[in-house]
């Protein structure tokens, strides 16, 4: 028997329902192989696989597992201590390797020893908050605050002065301590503005070592990735054959054998330094399978089973070009990207889409938590250059329909479509660059307005005319209505349109702004997804919410857009009803997010400044500080350090 390893980090386990279901819907990528689809059934591996994982990654196992003849076990407890002696092999790198490389002060000592570009700091660990600002101020600010054992941006601050470097360092032993159980930190200098680019490589027990090209992963928010490619559009041979064979040297000194990735900074001049190592299965290595044609995790397996690497450096190509997308249960529009929870009430993969990819553990009626890490799954387009992939994953994204929890998809879609993204222009500071008062959603241009107004409003007609139906035939078959236009009221924003419509077979034809659009569909108001053409333009939308009042709700072009829809009498009449008072926020903090008090800082009578740290909220083993909107004195406290919050909240009143 085989014990499949911890391929994310936290070994964070739990079973979920219909696994063998979910993973017949990872789809392969019909124009491309996405890795060697040759399993000797000769070259004998395991008779049964035990995986402790959860999610996705344990369904993208199973999924070869099961093209292997290797029987899958999933389970959701800690494996027994003792199963080593129990005939059980673990596919991954030995004990010592993972040690070494996991612990980010041994493994920075031990990339020096093999020659491997380095960042410059403290190579050991920092004891108090007096130490962390000596040792700052030593390498210069900015400085990046890291925990020892810690992975998936978590731990992590940048200080740029002594008043963060204090405020890091709590937060970071703190975030440690909660995620991995160790709250030992380093410091080393910040490298500001840099990519952040991978080397995937794969390793046997014969002393074989192999590059297998880059990732490039410099799309990050809170220092965790959010869009993965490969390979990157910015390395040139000369750089990636030195990186892949820094990478080879460091895997060969701590004689790690699996799959396994190596992480650089890569400055503007395309210097590199080497970041960590992670031992285990990455969340983006699809990308590297689509473009090398490999299925890493088959070749974990065989290397488990003793058998030596079938492929030499020579043969690792790098055919087309492959986007990753993190799909976050995650309100992008909150410091881009506060988690989410609640149930999947409706939830379907774009897999009609050509060459798309979805590793996903979850289906329609799953429920996101706050004890697991938000991702709902990895999208992933393969074409045979950059543009093509890019253009598949837009068409991706605009058909995946995820309800019951906030996403991220509007925010995945305006990323690969934007210029700088486009033309490879971009660092792990591209967020923060591009939208520096945070995301707001796709910004309409005037012709985009106009086709939304036209999309909504016929879609606004056509349900009118479906109400007057029942199973296809007139309710009342002697009352025929020969209507043939409308004038309506559209609401979006803060602007008030005035649209015309007329309808012509199953097309409309709608004036907005003195202009003209023609607007065809099939009209399937049943389906989540809608495909309409306006004025030739095929655009996919869809309508994720409506009322009795004329409100609805439409994505369109990634983002969801409210408006409201009246007739020309409704819109008239409309100015006469009250509208609700909006809160004064000022005086109140509520919780911007579901999770755990950590700490609370004020009591009731309590003087604080604007500002000033109120109380510290964990979700998803991230910590975020709470601050005072304005001076005052506190008039109540409504949490204490251990209460579950959700999303709004209240936690305390200011008078």
């Amino acid at each position: 028997m085989a014990l499949a390893p911890l391929l994310r980090c936290g070994g964070r386990r739990a079973r979920l329902p219909g696994w063998e279901a979910l993973c017949s819907r990872w789809c392969l990528i019909t124009s491309h192989k996405l890795y060697s689809s040759v399993y000797d059934p000769n070259e004998k591996t395991f008779e049964k696989l035990l995986i402790a994982n959860r999610g996705e990654i344990a369904c993208r196992v199973i999924k070869t597992c099961k093209k292997m003849g290797i029987k899958t076990v999933a389970i959701h407890s800690d494996v027994d201590a003792n199963a080593a002696s129990e005939g059980v092999t673990f596919i991954g790198p030995d004990t010592h390797a993972i040690q070494a490389m996991g612990d980010k002060i041994e493994s920075k000592l031990l990339a020096k020893n093999a020659k491997v570009n380095t960042i410059p700091g403290f190579d050991g660990v920092v004891k108090d908050a007096d130490e962390a600002v000596r040792i700052a101020r030593e390498i210069g600010y900015p400085v990046m605050i890291k925990a020892s054992a810690g992975g998936g941006g978590k731990g992590m601050r940048i200080a740029w002065d002594d008043e963060e470097t204090r405020e890091g360092f709590r937060f970071s032993s703190q975030e440690a301590a909660s995620s991995f159980g160790d709250d030992r930190l380093l410091i080393e200098k910040f490298i500001d503005n840099p990519r952040h680019i991978e080397i995937q490589i794969l390793a046997d027990k014969h002393g074989n070592a192999l590059w297998l090209n880059e990732r490039e992963c410099s799309i990050q928010r809170r220092n965790q990735k959010v869009v993965e490619e490969a390979p990157s559009t910015f390395l040139d041979p000369e750089t990636r054959r030195a990186m892949g064979e820094q990478a080879v040297a460091l895997a060969k000194a701590v004689k790690y054998s699996s799959a396994g990735t190596v992480e650089f900074l890569v400055d503007s001049s395309k210097n590199f330094y080497f970041l960590e190592m992670n031992t285990r299965l990455q969340v983006e290595h699809p990308v590297t399978e689509c473009i090398t044609g490999l299925d890493l995790v088959q070749e974990m397996i065989r290397v488990a089973k003793g058998y030596p690497l079938r492929h030499k450096q020579a043969d690792i190509p790098i055919n087309g070009w492959a986007v990753e997308c993190r799909v976050y249960a995650e309100d992008p529009y909150k410091s881009f990207g506060l988690p989410s929870i609640g149930k999947l009430s409706q939830y379907q993969e774009p897999l009609h889409v050509p060459s798309v990819r979805v590793d996903s553990g979850i289906q329609q009626g799953s429920d996101i938590s706050i004890y697991y890490d938000p991702m709902i799954s990895k999208l992933i387009t393969y074409g045979s250059n950059r543009a093509e992939a890019l253009k598949r994953m837009e068409d991706a994204l605009d058909n995946y329909v995820i309800r019951g929890v906030a996403h991220n998809i509007s925010l995945l879609r305006e990323v690969i479509v934007h210029p700088r993204f486009v033309q490879g222009d971009i660092s792990t500071k591209f967020l923060p660059e591009v939208y520096p008062d945070g995301f707001k959603g796709h910004e309409l241009t005037d012709f985009e307005r106009r086709q939304l107004l036209a999309t909504a409003a016929s879609l606004y007609v056509a349900e009118q005319l479906r109400s007057q139906r029942f199973l296809g035939i007139p309710r009342i078959p002697i009352a025929k209505s020969k209507r043939s236009s409308w004038e309506l009221s559209v609401h979006l924003g803060d602007g008030i349109y005035p649209v015309a419509v007329s309808k012509h077979g199953s097309s409309f034809s709608v004036e907005v702004d003195g202009m003209k659009l023609n607007v065809t569909s099939e009209w399937n108001l049943a389906s989540p997804l809608l495909s309409v053409t306006i004025d030739g333009a095929q655009r996919t939308i869809q309508r994720i919410s409506r009322n009795a009042s004329g409100e609805t709700s439409i994505q369109f072009l990634g983002t969801v857009y409210k408006l409201q829809i009246l007739t020309k009498v409704a819109a008239e009449l409309s100015k006469y009803m009250p509208e609700k008072a909006a809160e004064d926020t000022s005086s109140i903090l509520r919780s911007p997010m579901p999770g755990t008090v950590v700490a609370v800082s004020v009591k009731p009578g309590d003087m604080v400044s604007e500002g000033q740290e109120i109380c510290v909220i964990e979700a998803m083993k991230m910590q975020n500080s709470m601050i005072a909107a304005k001076t005052g004195k506190v008039k109540a406290v409504h949490c204490k350090a251990g209460d579950t919050v959700g999303e709004e909240d209240l936690l305390v009143e200011l008078e």
